[in-house]
């Protein structure tokens, strides 16, 4: 069973939350919170899975709500979900350490597929903000220097070249199945290397090991 609390100062938004996620089995809400100084005090107290989090709300907005619950190191794990499809915001909430970020407009078993991702440690983005998101966010990087050796970041150096072949391809955003495919691997070995990267990373998810590869340029924007 999967613990859920919802954050959104919008009481029909909620409603309609609510109903979606308790028509499922493997879902349950622990809560509602109304801004994001209540969603960080509730996550505290009762330390749910997921957080379903608005991003405009009241006094502490969802960016800010994010940014507290994970640098408090509770297990719980943010996915946005908000109206607006705008860059800034979804740079900003992965900045802040959510796990996905998904706009309202959403199927309701993309919603669903995204909490089950995001509680299983996975992550997830709105396919239309991808692309737009990494390429703006490279753009922000500093210029490497000369003298600095290609992809000579430390944070690559615990890395076979297997998982260092791998995390690129993660950071074009290929699937496990993808690269199964294109490396002739079984999808169980693909999910131990991706296990193993994060950990020797310290890449938090998917995401984060999709930022360190921009970060380290062993990808670039196309």
């Amino acid at each position: 069973m999967t613990s859920v609390l919802i954050a959104d100062d919008q009481p029909l938004q909620r409603f309609g939350f609510r109903m979606l996620l308790e028509s499922q089995d493997d879902l349950t809400v622990l809560g509602e919170a109304t801004d994001g100084t209540e969603a960080v005090r509730m996550t505290a107290e009762l330390r749910p899975d997921v957080v379903l989090m608005d991003v405009r709300m009241p006094g502490l907005d969802g960016i800010a709500a994010t940014r507290r619950i994970i640098n408090a190191g509770h297990r719980t794990r943010v996915l946005i979900v908000t109206t607006f499809d705008l860059d800034e915001y979804a740079y900003a909430g992965l900045r802040a350490g959510a796990s996905g970020f998904l706009i309202k407009d959403a199927h309701p078993e993309d919603v669903l597929s995204g909490i089950r991702a995001v509680a299983s440690g996975d992550a997830v983005v709105a396919p239309s903000l991808t692309r737009r998101l990494l390429d703006a966010y490279v753009e922000l990087l500093p210029a490497p220097r000369k003298d600095t050796p290609p992809h000579a970041d430390p944070r690559l150096a615990s890395l076979t070249d297997r998982e260092r072949e791998i995390l690129t391809v993660i950071g074009q955003g290929w699937t496990n199945a993808e690269i199964s495919a294109r490396f002739h691997l079984a999808e169980s070995t693909v999910k131990t290397h991706v296990t193993r990267i994060l950990a020797k990373t310290g890449s938090r998810d998917r995401i984060q090991a999709v930022i360190l590869a921009y970060d380290t340029r062993l990808v670039r924007p196309s």
